[in-house]
């Protein structure tokens, strides 16, 4: 699960520069870059602070961040079957 990488890309989405979400958000630069890059981890009270700036809710980005190697090997297929259409769908929904 790559939870920077959805911050990111929702970042991105919306237009914004990181400098511009670190500032709202009230972190350095940096902070959002390692967060970003998925190196460090947001904390909570980060995460709402995103999640807020941004306008999705928290949990759109444990959907979005969810991987392949997340799902037990006994569901893989589905995965593999369903996630696209259902990230695509949420997107369109939060977005």
């Amino acid at each position: 699960m790559k939870i920077g990488t959805a911050i990111k890309n929702t970042r991105v989405e919306k237009g914004l520069s990181q400098g511009e979400l670190a500032k709202m958000i009230e972190i350095s630069p940096t902070s959002l870059s390692q967060i970003e890059n998925n190196i460090k981890t947001p904390s909570s009270s980060s995460l709402k602070k995103i999640s807020s700036s941004l306008k999705v809710p928290e949990v759109y980005f444990y959907l979005i961040s969810l991987e392949k190697d997340d799902v037990p090997e006994d569901k893989k297929n589905l995965y593999d079957l369903m996630y696209p259409s259902i990230t695509e769908m949420v997107k369109k929904l939060v977005i």
